[in-house]
């Protein structure tokens, strides 16, 4: 009875491996792959026709971007002026539990904005890598209303609320400010500006250069003057970074948004659930809103 060749299982390993250009790229192990994942838009914010940049929007997304085969690293494309801190962290938290869960590292490629809440996403990358017109930074908190108590005084508008609780009413855009609510309001504001601060230092550790007064000031640079202050390590796209560290051969597979039947985002509403939808004020502010937020930044 004869017994195989010592050279017939490396004999099999190279015809498999010459056959190997006949699968399909996304079958084929040798070919490197870096799924990449967009977060773009303001978080948290949502008007008509976009739900904003929330966890539940982009959660199934970067479950699926981490469970790519053959995943070599997983790629952040951020475009964000920011938006909810809640959301924010949330989605900072996420990225980086799926990034030790999986044991991959991860890029942030910053476009035209990461600011605020969107700086926030990119400290979830191992690296950030920038365009030389990216804006990057504000590190801070902001927060707004309006006051409609002497309008209302001149049309002879009278406001009657009705709560329990001293400050339920608190800051409320129709009744006079009071000196106490904004003090409060402040406070609030300066606790999460120090968990902010925080976040960064922990994810930026010995990068960071620059004085914490001008680094956490709310202030935002372009690119060359925040990685020179440690915010961002490099200049670079994702096609030439990506080719560079993993070959030209790397496949960057864009994880997209999950659609429903007849290909819309999924969550979001319709043009119906807009014309049916009594709240229309709320959104056309939410779009002010969000316009607001990218005009801060030129956009």
């Amino acid at each position: 009875m004869s017994t195989p060749s010592a050279t017939q299982p490396s004999t099999l390993a190279r015809i498999g491996e010459g056959l190997l250009w006949l699968l399909p790229p996304r079958f084929r192990t040798d070919i490197p792959v870096v799924p990449v994942v967009r977060l773009s838009g303001i978080i948290g914010v949502s008007t008509p026709l976009r739900p904003g940049l929330m966890l539940s929007t982009i959660a199934r997304t970067l479950d699926r971007a981490f469970s790519v085969r053959n995943a070599r690293a997983v790629a952040l494309l951020i475009n964000s002026p920011g938006g909810s801190p809640a959301q924010s962290h949330l989605i900072y938290r996420r990225i980086r539990d799926l990034a030790a869960e999986k044991n991959l590292s991860v890029i942030a490629f910053i476009e035209d904005v990461g600011a605020s809440g969107g700086y926030m996403l990119a400290c979830a990358a191992d690296e950030i890598v920038c365009d030389p017109y990216s804006i990057v930074g504000s590190i801070g908190v902001v927060g707004g209303t309006f006051g409609f108590d002497k309008l209302m005084d001149k049309l002879g508008i009278e406001r009657r609320l009705y709560t329990s609780g001293e400050r339920k009413a608190m800051l409320d855009p129709f009744l006079p400010e009071k000196a106490e609510d904004v003090k409060r309001y402040k406070a609030i504001q300066k606790d999460i500006h120090e968990l902010f601060i925080a976040l960064v230092k922990e994810s930026r550790g010995g990068k960071l250069n620059g004085a914490d007064k001008s680094l956490f000031s709310g202030e935002f640079w372009t690119a060359h003057k925040a990685i020179e202050l440690g915010l961002a390590d490099k200049l670079g796209d994702l096609r030439s970074t990506l080719r560079a560290r993993f070959g030209e051969k790397v496949r960057t597979p864009l994880i997209s948004y999950e659609r429903g039947l007849f290909g819309r985002q999924k969550p979001g509403i319709s043009l119906a659930d807009v014309a049916a939808r009594p709240g229309l004020t709320d959104e056309l502010l939410s779009t002010l809103e969000a316009r607001a937020l990218w005009g801060r930044f030129g956009f």
